[in-house]
């Protein structure tokens, strides 16, 4: 990647589910698979397993201590300069890091997707878009409720404790404060076709940017 247009850095925050998974869908499909590079903030959790199970369990993982965000932005930064990196993949089943890794490649367009990344100051400064998914408290529960049980092998009831427990308190102190941190703001996610298309809009504009 020497000698090129630094790829372009794109944030998209929002409450858990929120919809940034339909947002960044939508930027693939129209922008195109080939181009970007997506790195998930909840990839990088950080290692639990020297902690027993149950204490893993009670874990805050909805406060910016839990993730290893010194590591993302160190590899955005070796992605900026043209360098592929080694993601990590966190097992949400057993709350540890496995031994493997997802191989990235620098891409012309590096997409950063997660609750808190607007909440971490050195990491705002990555971005050149920032977008934030706002969607009402009652529809992310119940896609979050959906998600855990399907994905990550939790109960109803595990789920609903660690909502009232840690989600929503840390949503209230963290997510919602860091939404004025965002370029835009967009209501209803991916299915907002009019916000959406000035977001593509912006994002092939940068891209067509000189050096």
């Amino acid at each position: 990647m020497s000698n090129r247009t630094p790829p372009v850095i794109i944030g998209i925050a929002g409450g858990t589910g929120s919809g940034k998974t339909t947002v960044t869908n939508v930027i693939l499909e129209r922008v195109g698979f080939e181009n970007i590079a997506i790195l998930p903030h909840d990839a990088y959790y950080k290692d639990l397993g020297h902690m027993p199970l149950d204490k893993r369990r009670l874990f805050n993982f909805d406060h910016p201590n839990s993730l290893d965000t010194p590591l993302l932005i160190t590899h955005i930064q070796q992605l900026k300069r043209g360098h592929a990196i080694e993601m990590p993949v966190y097992d949400f089943k057993n709350h540890s890091r496995t031994t493997e890794s997802v191989h990235i490649e620098p891409k012309p367009v590096i997409l950063v997707e997660g609750i808190l990344i607007f909440a971490e100051p050195e990491l705002i400064k990555e971005f050149d878009v920032k977008i934030f998914v706002d969607t009402d408290a009652d529809l992310r529960f119940i896609r979050r409720l959906r998600r855990d049980i399907a994905e990550r092998g939790r109960t109803s009831e595990s789920v609903i404790e660690q909502y009232l427990s840690t989600v929503r308190p840390m949503h209230l102190d963290f997510v919602e404060p860091s939404k004025r941190n965002a370029d835009v703001i967009i209501p209803e996610g991916g299915l907002n076709t009019v916000a959406m298309a000035m977001v593509v809009a912006r994002i092939q504009d940068l891209l067509h940017q000189p050096q």
